[in-house]
């Protein structure tokens, strides 16, 4: 067998600890233990029916579809994101030039640092974050200066903290709101008004990762950032199709915002891959002019189950609040447990109990001391899951 290193990038990359967790479920499987998995915000839920129609009809009869797609995305689907857009946010949207698909927002935003980035160029990244927006950093070869997301602060970044040195060689800065893992919002405008400055003033692109739009709560309703002036000028929006339709595994999403900050991410892709496959972009078609009333459904379903949690953790100790929206608790360990860590806690509990949860220093440094808790399973396991949660808890 021959040896090879792997690229030097790949090497400089944190451990996955997600990996590990993976691992451990697998043994747990191979145990017969009954796994209660709360761990990845992979939706349960099922796509609705009349976007998986729409995927069966196109498939069998329209066998144009099976051919390569367009790389850029087919302009029926760049149309009726530019026209959800419009009704959803009040947003105007050149779909000739200001949408790219992209094969889920996870890929599209690696590529974007790997479209943008020279070897040492500084990103700005919140910290804990999902791990692509730290990890598609360093593979593309820049280094993050992170952000730190703090409780006393409702986990929102704190511009004025950024060093002045770092800011000036910043080329990227990323915000994820509603966030994950923290299902903290960000609602004020000022904070977006304010992002857009600070962005405008040492010339860096804003990256607004906004694939948890529409799992909102009660009245909340989440921003674009394009709803605030002079955004175009400094802006790139995600979107995905996984939380809101629950496509997850359909892998579909589009990036919007002015021509000349997407094209760098047009020309890398048209370089790597075909695109999303045209049946799938049809079945995305009708899920975005379809009824919303499944999307309303869905998030009704998620609250219900996060506030049975959130009762439930804070019961036996384990800190936290209701959320607005999001699939995800983040939970505070509880003070006899934080010593220990979070992954420790997280393999523990999921050897002890096969109650699997994320460590919330996967998600950064900052994420130590909480785990994040998906809320991706029948509602009649979540009360399992807090009674294991109260024994593992009593026992230490």
């Amino acid at each position: 067998m021959i040896k090879l290193k792997p690229s030097v990038k790949l090497d400089s990359l944190p451990p996955y600890l997600f990996t590990r967790i993976n691992q451990l479920k697998l043994e747990a499987y191979a145990k017969k233990l009954d796994v209660i998995d709360l761990s990845m915000g992979n939706p349960d839920l099922p796509t609705p029916s009349h976007i998986v129609d729409c995927l069966c009809e196109t498939v069998k009869h329209h066998t144009k579809t099976h051919r390569y797609p367009q790389a850029k995305g087919m302009p029926k689907f760049r149309k009726a994101v530019a026209e959800w857009m419009g009704r959803r946010f009040g947003v105007d949207l050149d779909y000739n030039s200001e949408i790219l698909t992209l094969i889920g927002s996870k890929e599209g935003i690696a590529h974007l640092c790997m479209s943008y980035l020279n070897p040492g160029d500084y990103v700005l990244v919140c910290d804990p974050a999902y791990p692509v927006h730290f990890n598609g950093v360093i593979l593309a070869g820049g280094k993050v200066h992170s952000m730190p997301l703090l409780e006393e602060n409702n986990f929102l970044p704190d511009f004025t903290k950024i060093p002045e040195k770092t800011a000036k060689k910043a080329k990227i800065m990323l915000l994820n709101y509603p966030n994950n893992p923290t299902a903290a919002f960000a609602l004020d405008p000022n904070f977006w008004k304010e992002a857009i400055r600070f962005c405008k003033k040492y010339n860096i692109l804003l990256i607004s990762d906004n694939a948890y739009s529409e799992i909102t709560f009660g009245d909340t309703v989440c921003h674009s950032i394009f709803e605030f002036p002079g955004a175009k000028d400094v802006a790139l929006e995600f979107h995905s199709f996984s939380k809101t339709f629950n496509m997850a595994g359909w892998r579909v999403g589009w990036v919007c915002g002015a021509k000349q900050l997407l094209y760098p991410l047009e020309k890398f892709k048209s370089f790597l891959d075909y695109g999303v496959p045209t049946f799938i972009q049809l079945a995305a078609v009708a899920a975005l002019n379809g009824s919303q009333q499944c999307v309303k459904e869905q998030a009704a379903v998620y609250e219900k189950r996060m506030r049975k949690m959130v009762d439930g953790l804070n019961k036996i100790g384990w800190k936290t609040n209701y959320t607005l929206g999001t699939m995800y608790v983040w939970a505070s360990l509880p003070e006899k447990l934080k010593k220990e860590g979070s992954l420790s806690v997280a393999e523990r509990l999921l050897k002890e109990t096969g109650v699997v949860v994320s460590p919330g220093v996967g998600f950064g440094q900052n994420g130590e001391g909480y785990v994040r808790i998906s809320l991706v399973t029948h509602d009649k396991r979540f009360h399992d899951a807090l009674l294991r949660l109260k024994n593992f808890t009593k026992n230490g």
